[in-house]
């Protein structure tokens, strides 16, 4: 059995336990749960784990090699006596004291380990919050094992022990256990660690035993109530960004700095520490208790029950990956991580508000019909590529207008979308590449008489600002630039392809690359001359279409590439749901 499928058999009882540990709360008027950030902490685990499948063999790999090069006393009779068993989990467990201390002391291993901190409640959801990232650098602490001589089985075995154990610690609802806490990490003991408290602070690091901290001067008891989170609050329900938001944040100090010595030692020295040039070009406010807030962005009800939901069918999600992805090659799990990581986000965006219930369906509509698509999955593909256009239809209906103007913006957006939903279903069937360009060609002609009434609108709407135009008929392709790019590109692309089309293709083609080109080229035009988030995605989103056609034609037409099904519908569903959200600014995002 797989360290994967051992968690997947494990995350039942995780679960059981988290709701035991809610009911218990919610019957004694002391719940410790909101949903959003145990949402949050199990997506991160999920997340953990989901990465740990490419990771794990870093570590393992590493330890094995070491271990069958420079072990000391590689004897495994030894080490399967319960003794042996015994000394090899608390060697496991020093060393564990020394990275999760250093975890704590050295900003690029901080980084990875803040993750675990982010959470500004404290139960058992919490101890599965966990990093993606932790596996790149860890295995250095453990070298010492192997070197040794304990065997890799041993030392896979003995670090599930050490996790496990770490699971029931994360709780408020357990007191302080008299003799227990001075030996052993109990709740009480971890709960010092995971608080801000000026006291409390980088303290009690022991896995299993917290006599590594009374050895090495890191103890302290609970006295006061702890608070939890960490002094730079992630303030975010994002699973990609609370992994790497420390990261970001050192390569910025990194590049800033002007001393080339700083550059360097911003990612090793204590978490917090900062150049002084940059500290003084960059001020952060300093940390005050009084001022601590916890991050709880309001939504509806029916949001919650939604993202409840979709985190359970998520999760079981996940677990079928896990189960099966151990011997998947490495391709095609990176497709399905891919595709679980969009969802993730999503789940997260949408408790936050970031966007509304349709686009969560877009999006996950979208990474699967692009992973299906990549794995050689026709039934479901064939769903959910009709599906995700489908979907933004409705979003784009379920957008209020009040205006006549707006209303012809929504049915050119609407008549773009059905005329790609269209082409999308032509072209799941061998036979029909001809019917299937002629549909995205009317959708890009419909897109660029969008972009163009837009233009107007908008301009209209900036008269008396001092950025007025000199009419709102000049809105055909306001970047001249912009536009003879596009063409050229287009150009440079068809003069590559010609050899590989035939006779009745070429003509077809030729006017499909110039009404693209020209649609890009009024969207790049629309973003230079508004200039406002919305108008730059669109044009974003313009640029990915291009990019996805041309991919197409290069597979279909010139070489076949690899993974050409992955590439193609990722950058064609990025285009459709830019343009799709973004394409009337005015839009009333609900």
């Amino acid at each position: 059995m797989t360290p994967s499928q051992i968690i997947v058999l494990a995350t039942p009882v995780f679960l059981l336990l988290i709701a035991f540990e809610f009911a218990w709360g919610y019957a004694k008027g002391r719940n410790t749960y909101r949903l959003n950030d145990a949402i949050n902490s199990i997506s991160l685990g999920a997340l953990s784990q989901l990465s740990a499948v490419f990771t794990r063999l870093l570590q393992i790999g590493i330890y094995s090699a070491i271990y069958a090069g420079v072990a000391l006393y590689p004897n495994p009779e030894f080490w399967n006596t319960w003794y042996g068993w015994l000394l090899a989990l608390l060697f496991y467990d020093l060393c564990y004291y020394w990275l999760h201390r250093m975890g704590h002391e050295v900003a690029v291993l901080w980084a990875a380990h803040v993750v675990h901190h982010q959470s500004q409640d404290y139960n058992l959801s919490t101890a599965l919050r966990q990093p993606a990232t932790y596996e790149l650098l860890r295995w250095i602490f453990y070298v010492p094992m192997a070197v040794a001589g304990v065997p890799p089985l041993t030392f896979a075995v003995v670090a599930l022990i050490d996790l496990l154990y770490q699971f029931w610690v994360h709780t408020e609802h357990v007191p302080r256990l008299g003799w227990f806490d001075r030996w052993f990490c109990s709740p009480s003991n971890h709960r010092v660690h995971h608080a801000v408290n000026d006291p409390y602070l980088d303290k009690n690091y022991g896995g299993i035993l917290i006599i590594w901290d009374r050895l090495f001067g890191t103890f302290t008891e609970e006295r006061e109530k702890c608070v939890y989170g960490t002094r730079g609050a992630l303030n975010s329900w994002d699973p990609l960004w609370a992994n790497v938001e420390v990261y970001w944040a050192l390569l910025k100090d990194s590049w800033h700095t002007r001393l080339w010595r700083d550059k360097l030692r911003v990612w090793f020295k204590p978490p917090g520490w900062r150049p002084a040039d940059v500290a003084q070009r960059f001020p952060k406010p300093a940390f005050e208790m009084a001022q601590v807030k916890r991050f709880h962005p309001l939504v509806s009800r029916a949001v919650l029950w939604f993202s409840g939901a979709q985190f359970a069918l998520l999760l079981a999600g996940v677990s079928v990956f896990l189960w099966f992805a151990d011997p998947l090659p490495l391709a095609q799990a990176a497709v399905w991580l891919a595709a679980l990581m969009a969802a993730l986000w999503a789940l997260g965006a949408v408790l936050q508000g970031r966007i509304n219930v349709l686009e969560v369906l877009l999006i996950e509509s979208a990474a699967l019909a692009t992973a299906s698509s990549a794995m050689g999955l026709p039934d479901l593909h064939h769903i959910f590529k009709p599906l995700t256009i489908m979907i933004a239809i409705a979003f784009v209906a379920s957008s209020q207008r009040t205006t006549r103007a707006e209303g012809r913006l929504d049915a050119l957006l609407m008549a773009a979308l059905a005329a790609s939903l269209a082409g999308d279903v032509l072209l799941m069937f061998p036979g029909y590449f001809l019917p299937g360009l002629v549909a995205f060609l009317l959708a890009h002609l419909c897109y660029l008489v969008l972009f163009k009434l837009g233009t107007a609108q908008l301009q209209s709407l900036g008269a008396g600002t001092g950025r007025e135009v000199a009419g709102v008929r000049s809105v055909w392709f306001p970047s001249r630039r912009a536009l003879y790019s596009t063409l050229g590109v287009g150009a440079a692309m068809l003069a590559y392809l010609w050899h590989g089309l035939g006779p009745v293709l070429r003509p077809a083609v030729a006017a499909y690359v110039v009404v693209i080109a020209l649609m890009a080229a009024q969207a790049i035009g629309r973003a230079t001359l508004l200039r406002n988030q919305a108008a730059v995605m669109v044009a974003v989103g313009a640029g990915f279409f291009m990019l996805s056609d041309a991919l197409l034609a290069i597979d279909r037409f010139a070489q076949p590439l690899p993974l050409a099904p992955l590439w193609v519908l990722s950058s064609y569903y990025f285009a459709q749901i830019l343009i799709a959200t973004y394409a009337c600014s005015a839009r009333a995002r609900g």
